[in-house]
């Protein structure tokens, strides 16, 4: 007989699978699931999305390549990226959510309460 194989070694093994599992759930899934969403949006970029930058830059698509993106940031002010690091496409807002009819922003009304001036501040 061989020392040490006892019945407890099966249980010692079920738990490092229910671990792997776990981790798997946790873990591997969801990224493996934000990584196929990532690769679907940046396959469908079309010219004129408003696009976010991995490094935080906000611009519209004015071209597309194999794997480059021209975003332009300003008036006349383009630039190349490439096409994986497009964090994500902003929405375009719903009318009437923060714009008025002719496109201008809306602004908030603040009240009396927002209407403060450094002079009540002071004093």
């Amino acid at each position: 007989m061989i020392i040490g194989a006892s019945g407890g070694g099966s249980g010692f093994i079920f738990i490092i699978v229910i671990a792997f599992l776990l981790i798997w759930l946790i873990v591997v899934r969801p990224q493996r699931r934000r990584q196929t969403q990532q690769q679907q949006m940046v396959s469908e970029l079309r010219v004129g999305d408003e696009v976010l930058t991995a490094g935080g830059i906000y611009g519209t698509v004015s071209g597309i390549e194999d794997d480059q993106v021209t975003v332009q940031i300003a008036p006349n002010t383009e630039v190349r990226v490439a096409r994986r690091a497009i964090a994500g496409v902003t929405p375009e807002p719903e009318p009437g959510e923060d714009e008025g009819e002719d496109g201008s922003p809306v602004l908030e009304d603040k009240g009396p309460a927002g209407d403060t001036s450094n002079e009540e501040n002071r004093g």
